[in-house]
Parts: structure tokens; C-alpha cells; sequence
């Protein structure tokens, strides 16, 4: 049992000795190279990585599949909304409903999907605000 633990050991040592040695290397390099160093670890440096930062964990999220199941649906809100909707794609309303539920004041989660449905809606008659709250309802 103690030569196990002696093993564990001295595999994290080996383990913190490789990150270390790496920091190191990236550290000589940014000194070596000044800001031009990071064409050396980021293949992407002049792409839109920043502005889509964060994009996989929307499409990876359990929420998101819970929105889209619930907008295909034959429920009366989802049909409803399926009805009015413009030429987008049904998937950026999912998107966007997902982010709008990730607020936490309930009260500003209704405004925000209202919103939303107001941009992608054609112009129509229904009571938007009644909409969005039985949208909120159904998909709590």
C-alpha cells in the first residue's frame, strides 16, 4: 500500500514538472517573441474565437434540447408560436429563448421574451405579453 502511494506521488510530481516546464517554455517565448509569441500557441489569433467564445456550451446546454423538444411540439403555445413565426430558422429562436430563461428575475425573463418574439414574429395580432408568459410557464 505505501509503495502505491509512493507511485501517486511521484506520477503528480512528474506531472506538475511537465506544466511547469511548459509555463516556463511560454513564458521564455512571450519574453523571446514579446506579444508575437502567441502565433505560436493560437492557431486562429486574427479569427472571431472572442466573439464566439462561449458558443458550445449554448449548443451542448440540456435547456436548449428541452426548448427546441418543446417548440416542435403539438402543444398550443409552440404551435402558436410555429404559426407567426418569420423566416428564421426555429433553431435561433431556441437560442435565443434559451439565453433569455438564463436571466434570473422571472419578471424580466417575460420582458426579454417578448422581445424576442417580437423580432421574430411577422407582425401580427396576438397579445405578445400573454404569449411570453406561456411560453415562461410551459418551459419552467
Amino acid at each position: 500500500m505505501l509503495n502505491q502511494t509512493e507511485m501517486n506521488s511521484i506520477t503528480q510530481v512528474d506531472e506538475f514538472a511537465e506544466i511547469l516546464a511548459a509555463a516556463r517554455k511560454m513564458q521564455q517565448d512571450w519574453l523571446e517573441y514579446g506579444v508575437n509569441y502567441v502565433h505560436i500557441y493560437v492557431e486562429d489569433v486574427n479569427g472571431d474565437w472572442l466573439e464566439t467564445w462561449g458558443d458550445d456550451e449554448i449548443l451542448d446546454s440540456p435547456l436548449l434540447d428541452t426548448i427546441k423538444e418543446f417548440l416542435i411540439s403539438n402543444d398550443d403555445v409552440a404551435v402558436k408560436i410555429r404559426k407567426n413565426l418569420t423566416d428564421k430558422p426555429l433553431f435561433d429562436l431556441a437560442v435565443d429563448l434559451e439565453e433569455c430563461l438564463r436571466i434570473s428575475k422571472q419578471d424580466e425573463q417575460a420582458s426579454a421574451i417578448q422581445e424576442i418574439l417580437t423580432r421574430h414574429f411577422h407582425s401580427c395580432n396576438l397579445e405578445l405579453s400573454d404569449l411570453a408568459h406561456s411560453l415562461l410557464a410551459k418551459l419552467l
